[in-house]
């Protein structure tokens, strides 16, 4: 399927689960993705939900890397297609962006390269480890400026569509995937 295709299939499925449902499986995809070789990283990139698109909510993600004692990096839209990344702690104040998106205030920034996890969030992703987002390049970009060795870990309510048939080159493939039911590996 080509990718424009994927995004309103996508989006429309994540608008059809019941809350119950939501909430169910965010926690299920947070416990999974422990069983993955990230224990002894340090550093976690991790989005905060558009509740309005239902984006997986990570709440109880950053909760347990909190408890491990993992630093968490949250991003924040500064213009046009960039992200900037900021350290945060449990103190660190959020404001919510145009787009819904709760982003971190007077937070350290921090370079994409000191990353070890990229948790990424996914419309839809395909058997070969490449992903589905919104479109605007966000994550695209700033994945190419990430070290080669910082595992790249999409979630996702959903499992794999055989093939997305537009990729370009600047798609990066994920090293893994993880959803409520299991965790594919690229």
């Amino acid at each position: 399927m080509l990718k424009n295709e994927l995004r309103l299939n996508f989006l429309q499925l994540r608008q059809n689960l019941a809350d119950t449902t939501y909430q169910a499986a965010s926690k299920a995809i947070a416990e999974r993705v422990f069983h993955l070789p990230v224990s002894g990283k340090t550093r976690f990139h991790l989005f905060l939900p558009i509740r309005s698109k239902k984006e997986i909510d990570t709440a109880y993600l950053q909760a347990e890397l909190r408890k491990r004692g993992k630093e968490i990096v949250i991003p924040r839209v500064v213009g046009k297609g960039e992200l900037k990344h900021y350290l945060t702690t449990p103190e660190t104040r959020f404001i919510t962006s145009p787009w819904g998106i709760p982003e971190p205030e007077g937070a350290e920034e921090v370079p994409p390269e000191s990353l070890d996890v990229v948790f990424i969030p996914l419309l839809a992703f395909d058997a070969g480890g490449h992903r589905v987002g919104y479109g605007g390049g966000y994550y695209d970009r700033f994945l190419q400026h990430c070290r080669e060795d910082a595992l790249r870990i999409g979630l996702s309510f959903f499992g794999p569509v055989p093939a997305i048939e537009d990729l370009h080159d600047g798609d990066l493939q994920m090293h893994y995937a993880v959803t409520p039911e299991t965790i594919y590996e690229f």
